[in-house]
């Protein structure tokens, strides 16, 4: 099994920087450890990674984007890790196919370890040194870039021990909410378990709003620059839709049923011969389970649905005789009723259950993505940085949708009323679902 680094002989006082550094690493070796080395070189489909592929990449971007141009003398780990761990960086060479990579069973997982433990040693040694200003943001990056893995290491294996008949646990600690009040309901009907927050239509007044990061702290590039937007006016859910009600939608047959779907979304459902959302499963007593990182677990009423496609998010709204928000009215209901999107403490296994009695935008954000109506575009003025490293997001702006909140297993700082997610239609093995909204 893997093991978190040790700090070991690291300086006693670190810049704020270099002990940033230390700890995200520090972070992605921890969430590595309950792995095999078979777990962590398998991909389940080509949309995920193995878990050895992010440990490499992380790395291979601080090589390729802070070492080789700016470390004395540098020379690589491996040459060939520059072809094999770059993920989709056009301006830097050759890429290993992403589809492929669960067949780089070499190197082994302890090399891949190894070229961890040698990039941070001189990743120290270089932030024990003055840097300037665009450096030590471009390291910045680095560390909110790896922090995103460590959600898609984390759903990535879900998704890959879900396909294991055996559905074996990632963390075999008892599952919170099912050792929790619920666990007495675990065999009963869903509406007999507690009851959830209940669901408050919050207005949001038609206006002229500001939307876009605000210029404090770390953001990406697709949050800026802040603009205006007009806002016809809505009303908008204080919390996402729960896995009861979401079930009331599967149990009125609606996945069998293309009035609710948009065109292509009925076609994606018959092609994959869909039911019931990714991960739902038939338990012994005819309700349902749900594949968790914990294993197969009963179906939590007060949880808010997850794994949703945007077409199984969209196709709900329409049934509910609502809609799904657009980016803006997310933002804007979010900095209104919540003030600042709380940031949690750590990252989780499973969204929480919603039994907040709060009366804003409550019991959430945090807990799952939430799609929104909203194709990811630049917003006015957006221009991608010089160079490789503004490939980052701006390549990605079509054919997709964006997502916003953060979800249980997003790293803290991950989640703020302007971050941007996002995924193509189909995406439905992140921690995905929705909040409704309708007009005034």
């Amino acid at each position: 099994m893997l093991r978190p680094e040790d700090p070991g002989a690291a300086p006693q006082i670190l810049s704020r920087l270099a002990q940033a550094y230390a700890d995200v690493r520090r972070a992605t070796r921890a969430l590595a450890a309950p792995l095999s080395a078979e777990d962590c070189c398998v991909q389940s489909m080509p949309d995920a990674s193995p878990a050895k592929w992010h440990l490499a990449h992380t790395t291979w971007f601080f090589e390729t984007f802070v070492l080789e141009p700016h470390e004395p003398g540098f020379a690589p780990f491996h040459p060939a890790f520059r072809v094999l761990y770059n993920s989709y960086y056009q301006g830097v060479g050759a890429r290993h196919p992403r589809a492929e990579r669960g067949l780089i069973t070499r190197p082994a997982l302890q090399e891949v370890l190894d070229y961890r433990t040698q990039v941070d040693a001189r990743m120290q040694a270089l932030l024990a040194r003055p840097l300037d200003a665009q450096l030590q943001a471009l390291i910045e990056l680095g560390l909110q870039h790896e922090q995103q893995h460590q959600e898609l290491l984390l759903t990535d294996i879900k998704h890959l021990l879900s396909c294991n008949p055996l559905a074996p646990a990632y963390a075999e600690a008892a599952y919170a909410e099912a050792a929790s009040a619920e666990a007495a309901y675990a065999g009963a009907a869903m509406q007999d378990a507690p009851a959830l927050a209940a669901l408050r239509w919050l207005p949001l007044a038609p206006g002229l709003r500001a939307i876009g990061h605000a210029g404090e702290g770390f953001a990406f590039d697709n949050e800026t620059p802040r603009h205006r937007v007009y806002l016809n006016g809505c009303e908008i859910a204080s919390r996402p839709v729960s896995n009861a009600e979401y079930q009331a939608f599967v149990d009125s047959g609606a996945y069998a049923e293309p009035a609710h779907w948009l065109a292509e979304g009925w076609d994606w459902l018959q092609s994959r011969g869909r039911t019931a959302p990714l991960y739902w499963q038939r338990s012994e007593d005819g309700g349902w389970a749900e594949f968790t990182l914990h294993g197969l677990q009963p179906l939590q009423s007060a949880q808010p649905v997850v794994h949703l496609s945007y077409y199984e998010a969209d196709a709900y709204a329409r049934w509910a005789g609502a809609r799904l928000p657009t980016e803006a009215e997310w933002e804007c209901a979010a900095l209104e009723f919540a003030g600042e999107v709380p940031v949690q403490a750590a990252a989780r296994l499973h969204p929480a259950s919603m039994k907040s009695a709060d009366a804003g935008f409550c019991s959430a954000p945090g807990e799952v993505w939430e799609w929104t109506q909203s194709s990811y575009a630049p917003y006015p003025g957006f221009a991608p940085a010089a160079g490789a490293v503004g490939e980052y997001n701006g390549k990605f702006m079509v054919n997709q949708y964006v997502l916003r909140g953060g979800s249980c297993a997003s790293p803290p700082g991950h989640v703020r009323p302007s971050y941007r997610n996002f995924f193509p239609t189909v995406a439905c093995w992140q921690f995905t679902g929705l909040r409704l909204a309708r007009d005034l």
